[in-house]
């Protein structure tokens, strides 16, 4: 299957590429960069000199559509609206890495990002491109979104107490700790290495553009009034999130019930390891160990002194929080294993 990715000169689009060069399925004659076009892509993402002698192409719509059987697109904020619309209107199904379909509501655009959505309807057929939670609505989307990475990371932590309605609504604490290839490749003042090494630096203590999805799927998932407070820190690390959620229990909980919750929701889920270990350094979640990875490690503990319960969740930014899984969404649509390409277990030590 012939596949383009637009966007494909970024941190994410050289993940995806590295995904799909390497997928049995899957062959990706297209990779746009409108900045490097008729550049050698390995000359951008050094990991895939050897591998492909592709080069970047133009911003070309009419060839990406007839070229390929499925568009990626891995773009800035604002860019694809305007380009997802006529690669669906000729039949061709597309995954987008980007903010600019993850919303359901047009009207949640204009506050969290700052323009009004020029396609509601779009919009509402739209899948949520979490496949532990919309795996039935991806295997029959045309377009799927997929969520932020610090989103997803809140999501996965948090929907199996909302679902089971085991916590407080409105009152939902979310500390999520990034490194920098979060940032994208462009560089700033602020990712520029003297400036961001070393630091655990708050940026988005309030506000964060991300907290519109996480409530949007704890409404859906566990009924409407979830308020979520997220705050985000840059970390010294080059890929990987750890989310730290704060919770409180509706009424006294106990470990088993947490057990069960998680395990109600994510019991079969191949990308999706609960770790609550009782020996060894790692004995909860930890970025370091799931770099390179579609995994989602999730922890959790009861703090019966505030009555709070604390929740953890790591992922690679890059893998689960954006290419990772975009592929796994691929491989559902097409009714693959959708274990397929991402069988990587990591590095260790890393």
């Amino acid at each position: 299957m012939k596949v383009a990715v637009v966007g494909a000169s970024g941190y994410g689009g050289g993940e995806l590429l590295a995904l799909l060069l390497n997928h049995p399925k899957v062959e990706v004659n297209i990779a746009v960069s409108r900045k490097l076009a008729g550049e050698y892509v390995f000359r951008t993402h050094p990991n895939l000199r050897g591998r492909t002698s592709l080069k970047f192409s133009p911003l070309d719509m009419d060839m990406i559509t007839k070229e390929s059987d499925l568009v990626f697109f891995s773009t800035p904020h604002g860019v694809s609206k305007n380009l997802v619309p006529k690669v669906l209107e000729v039949g061709t199904k597309v995954i987008d890495l980007s903010p600019d379909f993850r919303l359901r509501n047009a009207e949640d655009y204009p506050k969290w990002y700052g323009w009004e959505h020029p396609y509601p309807d779009i919009l509402r057929k739209a899948a949520y491109g979490i496949p532990e939670l919309h795996r039935d609505e991806i295997r029959n989307a045309s377009l799927v979104a997929c969520p932020g990475c610090i989103a997803l990371s809140g999501i996965l932590a948090l929907v199996p107490v909302a679902k089971a309605h085991m916590v407080e609504k409105d009152k939902i604490i979310l500390d999520s700790k990034i490194g920098s290839s979060g940032s994208g490749e462009k560089p700033s003042l602020s990712t520029h290495h003297p400036e961001r090494s070393g630091v655990i630096r708050p940026y988005m203590p309030s506000g964060h553009r991300h907290t519109a999805e996480i409530e949007q799927e704890l409404n859906l998932f566990g009924g409407d009034g979830h308020k979520v407070g997220l705050s985000a820190h840059a970390v010294d690390i080059v890929r990987g999130i750890l989310s730290t959620a704060h919770v409180f229990p509706n009424e006294p909980v106990e470990m088993k019930s947490l057990w069960k919750a998680y395990r109600d929701v994510y019991g079969n889920e191949p990308f999706i390891r609960l770790v609550r270990d009782q020996k060894g350094i790692y004995r909860l979640a930890d970025p370091k160990v799931v770099v390179g990875t579609n995994f989602c490690d999730i922890s959790f503990e009861i703090d019966s002194h505030l009555d709070r319960i604390v929740l953890f969740s790591a992922i690679d930014n890059l893998v689960k929080g954006a290419a990772g899984s975009a592929v796994q969404s691929m491989d559902i649509i097409h009714g693959w294993e959708e274990t397929l390409g991402l069988e990587f277990l990591g590095f260790h030590p890393v």
